[in-house]
């Protein structure tokens, strides 16, 4: 199944809107909608599992990855990703590291790195706790950027002055939650913090 995770989105998007436009509520049931994205999310999970399989480090060609996953969002090469915490193979002289997005709709971003002999040598789903725990105060959001990808939203406090980065991920087994990464002006981390999805977007 190689369905791209934007049609996906945007599929489960025209579903809606055709479910108004033929008579039925205006106000799609939130029960319903529930339903829809639990089944996006599954299904973009199953994909991605699939397209992991069929890749193996140290096998795998940077063609092999581009045919599975499409065209990665950014491209950081080696000294991008050299002030990281713990790089490993993303900091290598000559390795290349590509970047999936999976946010909003989805619970997991990618990270896969080409090392300098063209071959896949690092695959990392990277918003995890563990991952969330090496983002300190005083890092910079491009820092954090090149750590956990795209987030899900941005949203600015002008009163408070604080930016907050967040992202969607599942909190082993399968618990929703929401880490955001809280930005002063000079876009650097002051804080971070991990919520429910549940305690946030409450399912009626």
């Amino acid at each position: 199944m190689h369905s791209s995770p934007s049609s996906l989105f945007h599929g489960l998007v025209s579903v809606r809107k055709d479910f108004s436009s033929s008579g039925g509520p205006a106000a799609y049931p939130r029960r319903a909608l529930g339903v829809g994205l639990l089944a996006l999310l599954l299904g973009l999970a199953g994909c991605d599992q699939q397209r992991i399989k069929e890749l193996e480090e140290g096998v795998a060609t940077e063609a092999d990855v581009r045919a599975r996953f499409g065209q990665p969002e950014n491209i950081w090469e080696a000294r991008d990703m050299a002030s990281l915490p713990q790089p490993g193979a993303a900091a290598e002289p000559g390795a290349r590291t590509l970047e999936y997005n999976r946010q909003p709709a989805g619970t997991a971003n990618y990270m896969i790195t080409i090392g300098p002999d063209g071959k896949m040598s690092a695959l990392r789903q990277v918003l995890t706790p563990q991952n969330f725990a090496k983002v300190q105060p005083g890092m910079s959001m491009e820092q954090v950027r090149k750590m956990l990808g795209k987030p899900m939203k941005i949203t600015t406090y002008e009163l408070k002055h604080e930016s907050h980065y967040d992202w969607r991920y599942l909190n082993p087994p399968n618990t929703p939650m929401i880490f955001t990464a809280v930005m002063d002006p000079d876009l650097r981390v002051l804080r971070t913090m991990s919520v429910e999805e549940e305690s946030v977007n409450p399912r009626r």
